[in-house]
């Protein structure tokens, strides 16, 4: 990880603009297609007990980095293409600084349906997972997001270019990519983030609660909350 990062204040106000335009516009009749996800809700039933509310953090995570020692665990719910998650991206670096050793850092993937190239950026974040690469993919997608995101044409071949560069047997990454597998996971994500009540992203959960930040020092206090507890 990198050391001694620093987030411009511009750059995290528009974090919160992003989030909280997302927060207003849950409510809206006129919310664009870019901020509103179209998930289908988790499933209601008649004479029966309601479906159990999906963990948040499971069994089988995709973690950024080594996990912690303190018994924290942060995740995110997040959309590549999303312009909040980008600007989020140097501050969730930031924390994972420091509280390096002390708090596990996840990931989840919830592309959002108004992205054309969101869903298949997920993909191939998690094809490189399978091949012991989530996080190097993760930053790079991040890091080249002006450049690929916003964009009414395929990025796939963006994507397998990523891949490339990084070393990856590029056969082995368009066949994960491709997989039922591969495709199952983003979908149980999707699912999963739809039954939490997600409105959009990125969306921060510490443990199993969801936080609503109006602030960047807020994630901060409910991280060190979280580890006075544990």
């Amino acid at each position: 990880m990198s050391r001694n990062v620093k987030v411009p204040i511009a750059l995290v106000a528009l974090f919160a603009v992003v989030v909280t335009v997302i927060a207003i516009a849950s409510g809206s009749d006129d919310e664009s297609p870019a901020t509103r996800t179209t998930i289908a809700e988790a499933p209601t039933t008649t004479g029966s007990a309601a479906p159990a509310r999906p963990r948040v953090v499971t069994d089988d995570p995709r973690r950024l980095g080594r996990p912690g020692r303190g018994g924290v665990t942060f995740t995110e719910f997040l959309d590549f293409e999303c312009e909040g998650c980008g600007a989020a991206y140097p501050l969730v670096e930031q924390l994972r600084e420091k509280y390096d050793g002390r708090v596990t850092f996840n990931i989840r993937y919830f592309p959002l349906p108004g992205h054309r190239n969101a869903r298949p950026a997920a993909l191939a974040v998690e094809a490189a997972h399978q091949q012991g690469k989530l996080e190097p993919m993760y930053r790079r997608m991040f890091e080249t997001q002006r450049q690929w995101g916003e964009q009414s044409d395929s990025q796939a071949a963006t994507f397998r270019g990523f891949a490339k560069d990084l070393g990856l047997d590029l056969a082995r990454f368009d066949a994960d990519v491709a997989s039922p597998r591969t495709r199952r996971r983003v979908e149980r994500d999707l699912a999963a983030g739809a039954a939490l009540g997600l409105q959009g992203t990125p969306t921060f959960f510490v443990n199993e609660r969801m936080i609503q930040p109006q602030s960047s020092e807020d994630l901060g206090r409910e991280i060190d909350a979280a580890l006075a507890g544990s």
